[in-house]
């Protein structure tokens, strides 16, 4: 494994600036860090490659995580059923995997 981090990381096709944390057969995994409860819904790359959701959803009954989902969908153009939320579900620190 590289000493850096970010070597490690890889650009999403089509997207040379986005980058993601690892790629899973024809899925990529991104590491998203969550805030609820924000004025705003947003997704912002931070610039160690990981992502930053701002949410206006409240953190209960899944309404962040749906939110998320939904988001995450938008943004990279795919379908929300193409987007998965592999560890974190109840934690502010998401892996989110994006079927391409």
């Amino acid at each position: 494994m590289a000493e850096d981090p970010a070597a490690d990381r890889t650009a999403l096709a089509g997207h040379s600036s986005l980058t993601f944390d690892y790629r899973q057969g024809a899925a990529v995994i991104l590491r998203v860090k969550v805030k609820p409860n924000s004025r705003t819904s947003s997704l912002i790359q931070e610039p160690d490659g990981s992502w930053r959701a701002l949410l206006k959803a409240p953190p209960v009954d899944g309404k962040a995580n749906a939110e998320l989902i939904a988001l995450i969908a938008e943004h990279f153009g795919c379908r929300k059923a193409a987007v998965e939320i592999r560890s974190g579900a109840s934690g502010r620190i998401k892996l989110v995997k994006v079927e391409a």
